[in-house]
């Protein structure tokens, strides 16, 4: 019936407008900080309100993150799963090679990330931008040939249907909501593109093509009912049916490359913030310090994109996992915003509400729409999501823990000083650079050198690197130099969360401000830990593996901090976790 289309098409077009125009376009864009968004950055902007430290803030920005890695992996695919499918309307002797096409594509795809975001955005870009204007173009002229489709965009057809189909309202809604899936990527691409580009497209190409593309493909069911097999394809002219699935497939990959990247970018915040441990960042651009590849993630994401493909078998099985993990995504944002508004923004509680509330009821309607879909294959993202939060958790208070431990048992620098003048150890010549946890104590690198060596170098550094609750660190914020004695200076190095720590660069700012230092003559002391577990205090003894997995599955120090492997000494020390 013409109502039906009306309504399920009003509930596309408005759910376009409130979730991904007005939510993320028009105010979550402005929630940045210091130009950088995504849910990290939105977590590390609330937690400056309500503290650091673990709390309901924290848990909501694992849940975010462990929500994003659950739509990292099933994007790719169902995005190009659900184009190759489009083989089968050419002709059915494709039907069994979707599958398999679909791997071969996903592997390709992750194969060439090495190269860099960069490169493969430039053959990328004029795709997309083709992409979206034959879209916007199929759906005008079949808007012009049934002109009645416009009705569609008054809302009370969307309140109709829900009121008269509620029987099934849930159902239609968790379809509805996958015309609105990827606008978390929108968020996270901020400090890429910056908010002025990313609102100049949606507004004024993205958007618009959107709408008429649905619109038309409301006009073709209305007037041909049998099209609903797939309105979308059906919209083209029966010779450019080919050439429309290959530009699908072509967009879907691309699609799948803005959440890849996104990922990585996720990973590397999550570092520099503590839920994750040290893995290798390879820079592939000279010119922008965000373009980045991340081989372990990458490779993480293909086992669990392949995983996907071959559980489900078809976009139609993997829609049903799909939205729950994307629906609890944006509950996510908009609970942070809200402590955003509140407390960072210092609005009152009332405007708070009155900002956030909307977004959180509509957000609330689609996630229990796709919880629907529970045992139906929802069920992955949230088994998913949960064991990532259970990683991060654990990587998070085991960190804390031992912190906590290994600062009752260090010895204040102040202290070390003082028994160092009275009873001097016996020198030699050059510089060593001791990595220290905080400025206050003693590097246990230096104590252990003490204890065994019974040497100290001419000039030695306390560095501690230290990762700030912000983006990035301007060049005249980067280096803190403090002489202590003529033979000790102490160093901190602060970098954002967004940042790679690369501490001979920064060193070598640090001569600016007064630091006398030969990086090519200086050697690196590094404490290496080797932890084993402990069930009697701290985390449980099953957790405790867990940590312990993890932490010999950290790249090393030398590495993450960019530091030449030739110049580094490691003391270890053995402690329980």
């Amino acid at each position: 019936l013409p109502s039906e289309i009306y309504g399920i098409l009003s509930l596309i077009l408005w759910a376009l407008m409130i979730v991904v125009t007005l939510k993320y376009i028009l105010f979550l864009l402005y929630a940045d900080n210091k130009g950088e968004g995504g849910l990290l950055s939105l977590t590390a902007l609330a937690q400056k309100a309500v503290g650091s430290g673990p709390g309901p803030v924290l848990f909501l920005g694992l849940a975010g993150a462990a929500l994003f890695y659950g739509d990292a992996s099933i994007t790719p695919a169902i995005s190009v799963m659900s184009a190759v499918e489009g083989l089968k309307l050419v002709t059915p002797a494709f039907d069994g090679y979707v599958l398999p096409l679909s791997l071969a594509i996903m592997i390709g795809l992750f194969a060439v990330q090495k190269r860099g975001t960069g490169k493969v955005s430039i053959f990328f870009g004029p795709i997309m931008l083709i992409w979206f204007i034959v879209l916007g173009v199929l759906g005008l002229v079949r808007i012009v040939q049934d002109p009645i489709i416009l009705v569609s965009l008054n809302p009370l057809y969307a309140i109709q249907f829900l009121i008269k189909h509620h029987a099934i309202s849930m159902a239609v809604l968790g379809a509805v909501f996958l015309s609105i899936t990827g606008a978390e990527a929108l968020y996270e691409d901020l400090g890429h593109f910056g908010r002025k580009p990313i609102q100049a497209a949606w507004l004024s190409f993205v958007f618009p093509c959107l709408i008429l593309n649905y619109m038309g493909q409301g006009a073709l069911v209305l007037e041909n009912p049998a099209a609903l097999e797939s309105p979308f394809y059906f919209l083209a002219p029966e010779w450019a049916l080919a050439p429309m699935v290959i530009l699908a497939t072509m967009a879907t990959i691309i699609a799948s490359q803005a959440v890849i990247t996104g990922a990585y970018s996720l990973t590397r915040a999550a570092i520099q913030l503590g839920l994750l441990p040290r893995m290798e960042i390879r820079h592939t651009s000279a010119q922008r310090e965000g373009q980045i590849y991340m081989p372990k993630v990458n490779r993480l994401l293909l086992y669990a994109v392949l995983f996907l493909c071959i559980l489900f078998g078809s976009s139609d099985e993997l829609a049903s996992a799909y939205g729950i993990a994307v629906a609890g995504t944006f509950l996510v944002t908009s609970a942070l915003i809200f402590i955003v508004v509140w407390q960072v923004w210092d609005r009152s509680l009332r405007l708070a509400i009155a900002l956030t509330l909307p977004f959180l009821l509509v957000e609330l309607v689609f996630f229990v729409a796709n919880m629907t879909k529970f045992f139906d294959g929802g069920f992955v993202p949230v088994l998913f999501a949960g064991f990532l939060i259970l990683l991060m958790s654990t990587w998070v208070y085991g960190t804390r823990y031992l912190h906590v431990r290994e600062r009752r048992q260090t010895v204040p620098l102040k202290d070390l000083i003082d028994t160092l003048d009275r009873h001097p150890p016996a020198r030699i010549q050059g510089t060593a650079i001791f990595l220290a946890r905080d400025s206050q104590s003693a590097p246990v690198s230096l104590l252990q050198n003490l204890k065994h060596n019974k040497v100290m170098h001419e000039h030695n550094i306390m560095l501690t690197v230290v990762t700030l609750r912000q983006p990035k660190v301007s060049d005249r914020q980067r280096v803190i130099v403090e002489k202590y004695t003529d033979y000790m200076t102490g160093v901190i190095l602060n970098f954002g969360y967004t940042e790679t720590p690369d501490v001979p660069h920064a060193l070598e700012q640090a001569k600016a401000q007064g630091l006398q230092i030969n990086l090519h003559e200086a050697s690196y002391f590094l404490g290496r830990r080797s932890i084993v577990p402990d069930g009697q205090r701290g985390l449980p003894e099953w957790q405790d593996h867990i940590y312990i997995a993890m932490a010999r599955s950290a790249t090393n120090a030398t590495d993450f901090f960019c530091i030449p492997p030739g110049k580094v000494v490691e003391m270890g020390t053995q402690v329980a976790v």
